[in-house]
């Protein structure tokens, strides 16, 4: 049953919201209730909840948090995310859109984004183009709005309504108009609105901040501009973050430090730590080392740090421990610090996984942190290294189950000295219906140069399902 809120617009019901039923029926936001009712009859009619919906779009922006340190609201439907600095950080701007649509999918919220210069235009091609996720060129935003109807502007209807009975339709119309005449007739706002998407006046957003998040502000009489004044306020901040982190027995994993410059608009840096900490000097270093990345504009009048992501950390006794007090000299620092400079994933260690087939039987986990509890046998030596893919050799070999007496790699011809196996492998059937009847036998051999690797015939010689047979050089010693 098609399903649509309705609101009262001063004058008379009208249609607030439509769900994908009552859309496909021709039913649109802002269409007089009765004209509704008489195109769908039986039409399931709920009344709107104005403060309700504000509050689900804040805790949307909340969540967005993820994947900037600045998000907003943008009623009645929409979050404004600026991902400047943050995008490497989520494989790109594609794949971070891509990720945003996938996670609210699977939470029952169909959304639709685009990543433009600036907010108006990010906001005219995410509600006027056919794609769900559109990367807008930097430079290439007038050229992707200028096609796009007077709507998208952002201006009240009336204003629209206007502009259409002159002629206007589309925003490369108005931009070409000259705008003494526009400004007398309609005032500022349409000028406004133009310079704005296009770029040639500045639009902030003001950032959500959640209530549970742990975080303090300053605000200076003077405005700031160089990094070492950054640098003494990071300090004063930290002191007093860690300080109620440390009284709630927690620390921080993801650290947000937000600059609010003068003209309104705003920086951010966000760095994030292998395990939790509230070690003020620690995490000072790791924001200094960021400041290179910020633009103080004409000034920053106030900072503010917030502890996006926090973990229950234990209280230790740092007296008598060595180095107990100096977390700089202790691998979660170091990780911390590699990981900031090059990116998150950047440092990770190898960890065994219950798999018999060698190329998944290897994973890659955080550097800090439990690991699988998996261990490995001792009596099934693996190599040091695992070529991928397997690379093909020509060997000479007796079936069904001798190994190779040479192999020739890379047009080398190795001759076989030493040699052990086989040891079967067979396919992981649960996975791919390839691998049902899939068998590999692998030989662990030595050349006469002292030269070890893994060989493995796919096929165990007796049944054409199980392999054709070839041979493929696996790993190194």
């Amino acid at each position: 049953m098609p399903l649509i809120t309705a609101a009262s617009d001063g004058r008379r019901m009208v249609v607030a919201a439509a769900d994908r039923a009552a859309l496909a029926l021709g039913i649109r936001p802002a269409m007089p209730l009765a004209h509704a009712r008489a195109m769908v009859p039986g039409l399931t009619v709920v009344d709107a909840d104005p403060e309700a919906d504000a509050a689900a779009l804040a805790r949307v922006a909340a969540w967005c948090l993820r994947y900037s340190p600045l998000t907003a609201s943008d009623p009645s439907d929409g979050v404004w995310i600026d991902i400047t600095g943050c995008a490497n950080l989520h494989g790109g701007e594609g794949a971070l859109l891509a990720d945003l649509l996938e996670r609210l999918g699977h939470g029952g919220t169909r959304a639709r984004a685009a990543v433009a210069d600036t907010p108006g235009a990010a906001h005219a091609v995410t509600r006027f183009t056919p794609e769900p996720a559109a990367v807008i060129a930097p430079g290439a935003h007038q050229a992707a709005i200028t096609p796009l109807p007077i709507a998208a502007l952002r201006l009240p209807p009336e204003t629209v309504g206007a502009l259409r009975r002159l002629g206007f339709e589309r925003i490369g119309q108005l931009a070409e108009t000259a705008r003494g005449p526009l400004v007398r007739r309609f005032g500022q706002q349409v000028a406004l609105r133009l310079d704005q998407a296009s770029g040639r006046v500045f639009e902030p957003i003001q950032p959500v901040v959640p209530d549970d998040v742990v975080a303090h502000r300053l605000l200076f009489i003077e405005p700031l501009l160089t990094a070492e004044a950054f640098g003494t306020v990071i300090d004063e901040l930290l002191n007093t973050v860690c300080g109620k982190l440390e009284a709630i027995g927690q620390g921080a994993r993801r650290l947000d430090l937000l600059f609010e410059r003068i003209d309104g608009s705003m920086q951010a840096i966000r760095i994030g730590t292998a395990a939790p900490s509230r070690h003020a000097a620690h995490l000072a270093h790791l924001l200094r080392e960021r400041l290179e990345t910020v633009d103080p504009g004409l000034g920053v009048e106030a900072m503010q740090l917030r502890v996006k992501l926090a973990e229950t950390q234990a209280f230790r006794q740092a007296a008598g421990l060595v180095d107990g007090d100096r977390p700089e000299t202790s691998i979660a620092a170091l990780v911390d610090r590699i990981e900031n400079r090059l990116g998150p994933g950047s440092v990770w260690r190898a960890a065994s996984v219950e798999s018999d087939v060698p190329e998944r039987s290897v994973a890659a986990v955080p550097a800090i942190g439990d690991a699988p509890a998996t261990t490995w046998p001792l009596t099934l030596p693996r190599p040091v290294r695992l070529l991928d893919p397997p690379q093909p050799v020509e060997a000479i070999a007796l079936l069904p189950d001798q190994p190779p007496v040479a192999f020739t790699w890379r047009r080398k011809r190795h001759r076989v000295c030493r040699a052990d196996g086989p040891e079967r492998v067979h396919g992981e059937w649960w996975r791919r219906s390839a691998e049902v009847a899939a068998v590999r036998d692998y030989f662990a051999v030595e050349d006469e140069d002292g030269c070890r690797f893994w060989l493995f015939r796919r096929g165990d010689g007796a049944d054409p399902a199980t392999g054709d047979l070839r041979w493929f050089l696996h790993g190194l010693f």
